[in-house]
């Protein structure tokens, strides 16, 4: 495949997984929306239905890794050329951002709505007083639409999830869902992922919120951070490595064992 096809197939089709995967996220928790409080399970399979609708676009065009996290591990397993690293991660980073951006194009009004309820504004952690600023909370009340946070802020068991969480994914991507060329994922390949993403979301995802994706994670954060939201808090760049780094661990990892002892 040319440079062009990568970089059209992954930025599209990382688009449009976070449009539908953070637009579920928007649908579930801000206020003014139909779908409010419709709970775990909904965000659990929107985010499984956004990767199926966004691989399912680019698949035959750029392999539909969609993921920098699955990019390592097939070049570490051999499916996808080093050289092309640079250009797959660019491609879905700057999709995440398009992605995140028409989230807040499409639920514009309910973002509004949401963050100027005094309800919603006085949930919010106070973080004045506190004896160090590093501990205070720094995710606004409405980051969780654009990027991930934990339950329970202890770095060791954040980071250990997202790895494991990750190596998962991508192990059951080179075990059972890569096309013939080895560099992308198949067409059963990609209902087979969609449905792993959704026992991830099920099982592994309370602590963390289950990034396993390190431009879905780090693209919508920037949004988050330049979008003119009234009252949106901080963006929480304190934790923000952890998404990042932990899955390209994950990812390494499963590329790593699935050469040393599967293949």
């Amino acid at each position: 495949m040319s440079d062009f096809d990568i970089f059209i197939g992954e930025t599209t089709g990382t688009a449009i997984l976070i449009l539908l995967g953070g637009g579920v996220v928007a649908a579930v928790v801000l206020k003014r929306s139909k779908a409010r409080d419709a709970g775990w399970l909904a965000i659990s399979f929107g985010w499984g239905f956004a990767v199926l609708t966004g691989a399912y676009l680019s698949a035959g065009v750029s392999g539909a890794q969609l993921n920098p996290a699955v990019t390592l591990g097939l070049a570490i397993e051999g499916g996808t050329k080093w050289s092309d690293v640079p250009l797959y991660l660019g491609s879905q980073l700057l999709g995440a951002i398009i992605g995140a951006f028409l989230v807040w194009v499409t639920y514009m009004g309910q973002f509004t709505a949401h963050l100027t309820d005094p309800e919603i504004l006085a949930a919010q952690p106070a973080t004045e007083g506190l004896v160090d600023q590093r501990t205070a909370p720094q995710a606004g009340p409405v980051l969780g639409v654009f990027s991930t946070g934990p339950e329970v802020r202890n770095v060791l068991q954040n980071v250990l999830t997202e790895i494991i969480a990750t190596f998962v994914l991508v192990i059951a991507i080179l075990t059972q869902g890569l096309n013939n060329a080895g560099n992308g994922l198949g067409t059963i390949g990609v209902l087979v992922t969609a449905l792993v993403v959704v026992g991830i979301g099920l099982s592994l995802g309370g602590p963390t919120g289950y990034a396993i994706n390190p431009a879905r994670d780090l693209g919508p954060r920037i949004v988050h951070a330049l979008l003119p939201l009234p009252n949106k808090g901080g963006s929480d760049w304190s934790y923000a490595w952890i998404p990042v780094v932990a899955p390209l661990i994950g990812g390494a990892a499963a590329g790593g064992f699935y050469n040393w002892v599967l293949a």
